[in-house]
């Protein structure tokens, strides 16, 4: 994730590789059982499948905007790399 503090925000720019899975990648340094960060994100290429504590499931994909609320797993699909803008959980990525 690359960060920049902009206007009194954060603004996080991220790239996921294919096999990336938030329960096997993040979770050990986060120390949840999901991510509790809250993303906005605008979505620029791959596709992400994110899965919520309650089983409701959602896939995103080039040009989709997302709001994924705390509370979710989440993982790259297919061959092509996730790269994304994320305006809401760039401060509290890999965060418990």
């Amino acid at each position: 994730m690359e960060v920049v503090n902009i206007g009194g925000g954060v603004v996080g720019r991220i790239r996921l590789e294919p096999g990336w899975r938030w329960s096997n990648d993040v979770k050990p340094i986060a120390g949840t059982d999901l991510c509790q960060a809250h993303h906005f994100m605008y979505q620029i290429s791959g596709r992400m499948r994110v899965v919520m504590a309650d089983g409701t499931e959602m896939e995103s994909g080039p040009g989709d905007v997302a709001v994924i609320p705390p509370g979710h797993d989440a993982w790259v699909v297919g061959d092509e790399p996730v790269v994304g803008v994320d305006w809401g959980g760039a401060t509290n990525y890999a965060k418990g």
